[in-house]
């Protein structure tokens, strides 16, 4: 049976250990140069390595980006990039140029390689032909159906891997090919420099052809006709399997910690419990709502079940965002917990603690100390250590959140 990969994003260190510890099978990062997203911090070489070392001590997967569309001038670094990879130890690079394609097989013939979603691989014509040409995995345009997956799948080899994106951020523009923010602003998207102006409101005016105009839903703010709602498919993990989809990608590199990982935790039990139920998954409220408890636009299935009829977002560009993350527990140690704050919260408040693989669980502590012992009334000053009594015991890393 197949029991899906959960692909999980990292901008940076943190959100590495988030993707580690809250149950990725595979993580997908990027460096510096030739990535699609230029605003997260990314890996130096000395970060990707030790990064890359942690994750195979733990049996997870690591995935390089260079999936952006390079100019002449970049090409010429390419190769330090490919030969600093393999120095690395990565277990795939994810590329969506077929110019950079002949060079990693030139330059590291064995390394695995992923053809990015920017490609926009969307028939099973291309992903054969892209198998013959050294693919190991296709990462298919948003834009599919689960029925046009399940017959590339049926119609490709079987030692061809499918990745399919089933959360995050969406693009109005076909496979992220996008020039918008390009020609409003000179950031060019196809280089991870994307301003992402779709989410911007707007007024359409169209002075000379009175009579004639586009309804859209608009307030006194503008109207936000590019402004697509978020993926999440957390509640068919089952049929994504049947699909045939091999590998399950968590969109959000530029997301926080606390994004990856709550959304990991989430895929990583649904894809679980798919796994010891096939017959009759049904995904248990409580994981499902998980999904909710992250800053997210309002949520759609995408094109999965067809074309959608209602995949844009109008009311606003900004996020429902219903929970703060107060705290991480560093470590439990007789009876007590210590963390150290991330938020502003006060006795008395209920938390729920997040820990891996595990059920949310509530709480509201009686009291609250500092370092020296002494009680406090607010925890209120950035990172500052407390703690608090509690006879359960949560792992290093487990989420303390507050709803507000």
């Amino acid at each position: 049976m197949n029991k899906p990969e959960v692909l999980a994003p990292a901008g940076d260190e943190e959100r590495f250990d988030a993707a580690l510890n809250y149950g990725a099978d595979a993580v997908y990062l990027g460096r510096k140069q030739f990535g699609m997203r230029s605003s997260p911090t990314n890996f130096e070489f000395e970060q990707l390595k030790n990064a890359v070392d942690k994750a195979h001590r733990r049996g997870v997967k690591v995935y390089l980006t260079c999936n952006t569309l390079p100019r002449n001038n970049e090409l010429p670094f390419f190769e330090r990039f490919v030969r600093e990879a393999e120095e690395a130890d990565v277990d795939a690079l994810i590329v969506a140029d077929i110019g950079l394609l002949a060079l990693i097989k030139k330059y590291a013939p064995d390394m695995e390689i992923h053809i990015s979603t920017q490609t926009g691989i969307v028939n099973y014509a291309t992903a054969r032909e892209l198998y013959n040409m050294g693919a190991k995995r296709i990462v298919l345009a948003r834009e599919l159906s689960l029925d046009e997956i399940a017959e590339i799948r049926a119609k490709t080899s079987p030692d061809l891997d499918i990745e399919a994106f089933v959360h995050g951020a969406m693009c109005v523009s076909f496979s992220g090919r996008c020039l918008l923010s390009q020609y409003l602003v000179n950031r060019d998207p196809n280089r991870g420099e994307c301003a992402q102006p779709c989410r911007w409101g707007y007024h359409l005016v169209e002075e000379k052809r009175p009579g004639q105009y586009f309804p859209v839903f608009e307030d006194e703010k503008g109207t936000y006709i590019l402004n697509a709602k978020d993926l999440c498919m957390i509640d068919h993990i089952d049929k994504l399997a049947d699909a045939g989809v091999t590998s399950l990608k968590i969109e959000g590199r530029a997301k926080s910690a606390y994004y990856v990982a709550v959304v990991t935790n989430a895929y990583r039990l649904a894809v679980d419990e798919y796994y010891r139920n096939p017959d009759s998954f049904k995904l248990p409220k409580w994981i499902h709502d998980e999904v909710f408890k992250v800053s997210h636009r309002k949520y759609c299935t995408g094109f999965f079940f067809g074309t959608p009829d209602e995949s844009q977002y109008y009311e606003n560009s900004g996020y429902i965002r219903n929970y703060d993350v107060v705290a991480v527990v560093e470590k439990c140690e007789n009876g007590t917990v210590y963390c150290t704050q991330r938020n502003r919260f006060f006795l008395g408040d209920e938390l729920e603690i997040l820990a891996p693989s595990m059920k949310p669980v509530t709480l509201t502590p009686d009291k609250l100390y500092d370092e020296n012992e002494m009680e406090l009334e607010t925890v209120n000053h950035a990172m500052m250590k407390f703690s608090f009594k509690s006879d359960l015991v949560f792992p290093s890393g487990s989420v303390i959140r507050h709803q507000t």
